[in-house]
């Protein structure tokens, strides 16, 4: 059955940030595909219709198909007649002097220079596109962005959320003796603690177990520890999200991965979770289980 689907094409000139732009769509929950070839989207977008998985789409529709504009228009027409489409069109732009400046720095060839210059490129591509831009119901000229604050402008204009959709922390535990995360932002180690694994009740539960957990938390070490933690967490965890992040992963270790770092892993995902949408992983929690099991 179809449904109502949020589509935003991206499209612009050649070296205007479409890349940026399309991983910014990702990061916020759109489903992407860059460098589709306009005679596909109707179709593509029947399909995606069909299913319950996807409620936003942004596409990048550019110069690199070269039958860009023979069928843009067409597929526009298509597009607008359709009831269940939300349809928006984000153009990016910038100077020549900036893209060229891009293009120099990237030693890219432009999809309209061929053997000349990359300014009559991009003086063609301009002219191609300007029927499309006055099209366009967001125009953006990255001539003075960053790719931060560019993702910050499709934030603004493309996803005002009322949660945190756009940043995520991630909670992990880990044991120091299979590594440390490769992936983690901020690493912090809570060996120092008394281990429950030299207390024999405990040895083979984990720190998501209540006696595990209560055994770690109720060490007068390991409050202060966890007072001072939150107290150091809190206050920064907006810079991060400011900052363009979309994924924050703090790592808590011990060295097993099984008690300890789970249980403050644990703790730590409850509280951040009453402001932040926060996903909660323990490594290494089953893996000493798995081991005993294989040999």
């Amino acid at each position: 059955m179809n449904k109502g689907l949020d589509l935003v094409i991206v499209t612009g000139m050649s070296g205007a940030g479409k890349t940026v732009a399309i991983q910014s769509f990702e990061d916020r929950g759109y489903f992407t595909i860059d460098n589709m070839p306009p005679a596909l989207v109707p179709k593509f977008l029947e399909l995606i219709q069909q299913t319950d998985d996807y409620q936003s789409v942004a596409l990048v529709i550019d110069m690199r198909s070269r039958l860009f504009f023979k069928e843009m228009s067409q597929i526009l027409d298509q597009l607008e007649r359709n009831a269940q489409l939300a349809v928006k069109i984000l153009f990016l732009d910038a100077t020549d002097s900036e893209l060229v400046a891009r293009y120099k720095e990237t030693r890219r060839s432009h999809p309209l220079a061929a053997d000349g210059r990359v300014l009559d490129g991009i003086s063609r591509e301009r002219e191609l596109l300007a029927p499309l831009k006055n099209l366009s119901q967001h125009v953006v000229d990255t001539t003075e962005l960053t790719p931060r604050q560019l993702r910050q402008t499709i934030l603004d204009q493309f996803c005002q959320w009322d949660d945190q959709s756009g940043f995520r922390i991630e909670v992990m535990s880990f044991g120091f003796k299979y590594g440390l995360p490769l992936d983690a932002d901020l690493v912090f180690d809570v060996r120092f603690l008394p281990n429950p694994y030299y207390q024999q009740s405990l040895r083979e539960q984990t720190g998501l177990d209540k006696a595990v957990f209560d055994y770690v938390m109720t060490q007068p070490q390991s409050e202060q520890f966890y007072q001072h933690l939150l107290a150091m967490l809190e206050p920064i965890l907006p810079s991060y999200k400011a900052e363009g992040k979309s994924i924050l992963t703090l790592a808590i270790g011990c060295t097993g991965g099984q008690h300890r770092s789970v249980a403050f892993a644990h703790r730590l995902s409850q509280d951040l979770s009453k402001n932040w949408l926060v996903n909660e992983n323990h490594r290494d929690c089953e893996r000493r289980k798995e081991t005993v099991n294989r040999s």
